[in-house]
This record gives structure tokens, C-alpha cells and sequence, in this order.
């Protein structure tokens, strides 16, 4: 059986990674129920086939509250173990919703280290590609980065996922030195 996760991971990697999935494996590592914070919003129907698909994969064990905006409310009132998915789309609602973003990081910020956990999050990675063409993509890829940066320093473990794959980004995995004897 797998382990459960430490207090707070963070979970990172691109579109199609496998983020989801490794992060429900990791709070299905814990006694159920597992409270699912959920983020998106279904504006059209390629979203609301997205989050149905996430809905079906998931047990009867799985309680999900949908929380676009009041994320660090709920993960505050969270008992554990708790997954979030996603901090960029929550980002994306802060940011189209004109809200203080560095107060809304403030706050999820002291609802982790506060919470008892386990507690993963997820988001995506958005800063691997080209810079973006406009104004608002740049102000959302540059808050997705300090996002990520100020949570991975608060997180006990981040995963990074490369094609289905976990990447251990924190705590870094021991290398071997050439005077290290077996």
C-alpha cells in the first residue's frame, strides 16, 4: 500500500501530465473520505465534459466542494486529507474576477500551513513555453510562477510530472558522489 503524503505537496506539469491522477493517488493513500476542492468553473460544454470526466474517475469515497474563488476558506475549514485541484484555474478566477491576488496567496498560504493535512495541490506549470502575446497572459503566467515558487517553498514535498511520471523535485533525491561507499 502506498504511503501517505506528507502535510503539504505540491504537484506540478504541464497539460496532460498525469497531475490529477497521481495527486488522487497520493489522498487515496489516507483513510477516506478525501475532500476534493474543486476550482473550475464550466463555462461551455468542452469544460463541463472535462470536469464531468474528473467526477466519474473518482469514488464515492471523494467529497467534492466547488470552490472557484473561496479557495484558502476552504481549505481552512478542510479537516483532511484534502486535494486541490487547480491552483491555476483558481488563479485564472482571481485574476478575471479583478480580486487581490497577493492577499488571496496570502491567505491560501496560511490556510496550508495551518490545515492539518494531507494536503496536495495541484497546478499547472505555465512558464516552459514562449512568452506570451498579450498583457493578461503575461500577468497570469508571472502569477502562476510566484504562485508556485511561494508554495513549493512551503511544501514538504513537489512532484513534477512529465508524461504520467512523478519527477521528486522536493525533497531532492540523494546522488550518489563518487566518495559515497554503498
Amino acid at each position: 500500500m502506498p504511503q501517505p503524503p506528507p502535510h503539504l505537496t505540491l504537484v506540478l506539469g504541464g497539460a496532460r501530465s498525469g497531475k490529477s491522477v497521481h495527486a488522487e493517488a497520493l489522498i487515496e493513500a489516507c483513510p477516506a473520505p478525501w475532500l476534493y476542492l474543486a476550482t473550475a468553473q464550466a463555462w461551455d460544454d468542452e469544460m463541463r465534459d472535462r470536469i464531468r470526466l474528473h467526477r466519474d474517475r473518482r469514488s464515492a469515497d471523494w467529497i467534492t466542494r466547488d470552490v472557484p474563488m473561496a479557495l484558502p476558506e476552504a481549505v481552512a475549514a478542510a479537516p483532511g486529507p484534502v486535494l486541490v485541484d487547480c491552483l491555476t484555474l483558481w488563479l485564472t478566477n482571481l485574476i478575471l474576477a479583478e480580486a487581490d491576488v497577493e492577499a488571496a496567496t496570502a491567505a491560501l498560504l496560511a490556510a496550508c500551513a495551518a490545515a492539518p493535512g494531507p494536503l496536495v495541490l495541484v497546478g499547472n506549470e505555465v512558464g516552459l513555453g514562449i512568452v506570451p502575446d498579450n498583457a493578461l497572459a503575461r500577468r497570469f503566467r508571472d502569477a502562476a510562477g510566484r504562485l508556485h515558487q511561494r508554495l513549493a517553498r512551503q511544501a514538504d514535498r513537489v512532484v513534477f510530472m512529465v508524461a504520467g511520471l512523478p519527477m521528486i523535485v522536493k525533497p531532492q533525491p540523494h546522488t550518489p558522489s563518487p566518495g559515497d561507499h554503498a
